[in-house]
């Protein structure tokens, strides 16, 4: 059998975005502090899981999706929360998987999904479809019989051009045709856009931190109307068009995040994280000795409290911040 070729056009427009697009990488590869600020690693890591879930109709507001990850108790849905531990875990995976992996797809899948969904971490063996709002079917998938040689084929293409078609587009036309053949039976849309993440960060890191699913979420409609278009039109042309205009926008507001990083307080939390070591207590005074300061106050007002703030320092007595036994330790 021939090896399927994804349908597309390559359009002015798609030309017109991707030189928009590596202008920008070219600009925020210029802000060091974006590899080098934690804080900021973090909160578009967040960003990107809550969107992410919420286009799915995951109802925890992004402090609450902030609160489980950093371990504290947070009241809602258990299905919701355990989608957040879930998403949290999978998004942790990216550097170590490979993205043109089938078994990695599905290693994935099982952890985005687990508890969650019964067949986590396999294809599909029912029939699926998309509904609209008036739950008119809008989309009939592939039958089920079909989906293990249609996604073998759509990464077999992807193996065989990821040196030939530019990864922008690559990994757009990859999200479509994903989502076209739908081989999960459920947590497709949470995996896909997990994967083009995945498959952009192995040829630019920055794509691993940028928050691409807050930009999705916010034109949702027009996500999915892309999407059900390009079902219509028999290829994925405009799809790409809308991914490309969603990372050029992404791009553009981490141009500006990142250009006005470097405040006072963000200093001094990367200059409390340099001295600490993940999930190793330190007490007030041997952090102080490492920072080089001498007021308790400092530390705790200018450090410690800013940090703790933000999600990445913790307190090894959360209950009695005060204790005379505390110690604290980089999450």
């Amino acid at each position: 059998m021939d090896l399927y070729e994804p349908p597309y056009t390559i359009t002015n427009k798609i030309l017109d975005y991707v030189s928009s697009i590596m202008e920008k990488i070219g600009k925020l590869d210029s802000y060091t502090n974006f590899n080098k600020m934690p804080v900021l690693r973090r909160n578009s890591r967040i960003k990107s899981i809550h969107s992410s879930l919420a286009i799915e109709a995951n109802s925890l507001s992004l402090g609450q999706v902030k609160d489980v990850i950093a371990g504290r108790t947070v009241i809602g849905p258990q299905k919701e929360i355990q989608d957040v531990k879930n998403a949290y875990n999978a998004y942790e995976m990216i550097n170590s998987v490979d993205a043109y992996s089938i078994k990695d797809l599905k290693k994935v899948h099982g952890v985005m999904t687990y508890l969650t969904v019964n067949d986590s971490g396999k294809f599909r063996k029912g029939n699926e479809g998309v509904f609209d709002e008036k739950g008119n079917c809008i989309h009939f998938c592939p039958p089920p019989e079909q989906v293990d040689e249609l996604m073998k084929q759509l990464f077999a293409w992807m193996k065989k051009n990821n040196e030939k078609i530019h990864p922008l587009i690559l990994s757009s036309v990859f999200h479509y045709e994903f989502v076209f053949i739908h081989p999960f039976s459920d947590g497709n849309g949470r995996t896909v856009r997990l994967w083009q993440n995945i498959i952009l960060s192995k040829w630019k890191g920055l794509f691993e931190y940028l928050p691409l699913e807050s930009i999705i979420h916010k034109y949702q409609n027009d996500y999915y109307k892309s999407i059900n278009n390009c079902n219509q039109n028999g290829n994925s042309t405009e799809f790409v068009e809308f991914m490309l205009k969603m990372i050029d926008e992404v791009l553009a507001e981490t141009i500006k995040t990142s250009s006005v990083t470097i405040t006072e307080i963000g200093i001094n939390i990367n200059k409390l994280l340099d001295v600490m070591e993940y999930n190793v207590p330190l007490t007030a005074n041997e952090i102080m000795n490492k920072l080089g300061i001498k007021s308790k106050e400092t530390l705790r007002s200018v450090y410690l409290d800013p940090a703790v703030k933000e999600g990445v320092v913790a307190l090894t007595i959360p209950d009695k911040p005060t204790s005379k036994n505390q110690m604290y330790y980089k999450i």
